[in-house]
């Protein structure tokens, strides 16, 4: 997964919630964009988008930006960080035995998620479908375990990337049709009626798609909140494979010969472009 991109209203109170509070690092701010990340990597990017509305709360869209860390140190010193700056933001916790996560909303209501993931040999696939759960995770015996003096003194430990993003939909058929049928991500975990979860390469999701809030939602009006989403893809004969494919199930795509554009079946708006 690449960056996310958020529709915002408030561009420095944004930029200093990501950067300030979850320790992304500025990598570059022109005019109404700031894009924020670790290293080279971007991970969220911010359009001063001021005119626009917030989105209803039932309409589809964002559910949350998962972003992952490399060590439960990293993880620690961001979820810290976090809590003593923006504390009203916490919405909770949850070990998912392939991961531990934390969830949050940033000052604009986008969902945010930041965890770690255990090794993938401790990971469990039963029938080709990945064992998660949600237990609880105690926050403070989460920190007193994992923060270290380094975590203390600031969040930018590590590295971080989108680990996933998840959605808001109308309904999750529609959503196998397009991301698993078409798009070519393969299932991991399907909850009928309810939730769908995607990934390719064996990874336990790289989306996810559910109707918990959203059930019956039609396409989106352009509002605040998500922009767009960003997928990389290994080379250009993948790129040029998918081209073909979403040409095939007639899907309107925008295509540059290096970056291909298509709206899912609510018009959240997708980028895929290869790693080179």
């Amino acid at each position: 997964m690449g960056a996310v991109t958020l529709n915002v209203g408030d561009l420095d109170a944004m930029t200093a919630y990501y950067r300030d509070g979850i320790g992304l690092q500025v990598l570059s701010a022109d005019g109404p964009r700031v894009v924020l990340g670790r290293g080279t990597r971007p991970v969220v990017v911010l359009e001063h988008s001021p005119e626009l509305k917030h989105a209803s709360p039932h309409s589809a869209g964002l559910f949350h930006t998962a972003i992952l860390f490399d060590s439960e140190a990293a993880l620690a010193a961001a979820v810290y960080s976090v809590a003593q700056r923006h504390p009203a933001t916490f919405t909770g916790s949850s070990d998912h035995l392939v991961s531990k996560a934390f969830y949050f909303d940033d000052p604009e209501g986008n969902g945010v998620e930041l965890y770690w993931d255990r090794d993938r040999s401790e990971w469990s696939w039963v029938h080709g479908s990945i064992e998660m759960s949600t237990l609880y995770l105690d926050p403070n015996a989460f920190l007193n375990e994992n923060l270290t003096e380094e975590g203390l003194a600031g969040p930018g430990l590590g590295d971080a990337a989108v680990g996933h993003v998840h959605l808001s939909v109308g309904d999750v058929e529609s959503a196998r049709e397009f991301y698993v049928d078409r798009l070519g991500f393969e299932s991991t975990i399907e909850m009928p009626g309810s939730a769908l979860f995607v990934s390719a390469g064996g990874y336990h999701h790289h989306m996810a798609m559910n109707v918990w809030n959203s059930r019956g939602a039609g396409r989106r009006q352009r509002t605040l909140g998500l922009g767009r989403i960003d997928i990389v893809v290994p080379g250009s004969d993948d790129l040029g494979a998918l081209t073909e494919r979403m040409t095939h199930h007639g899907i309107p795509t925008r295509d540059d010969g290096q970056t291909l554009e298509f709206d899912d079946p609510w018009a959240n708006l997708i980028t895929v472009t290869t790693a080179s």
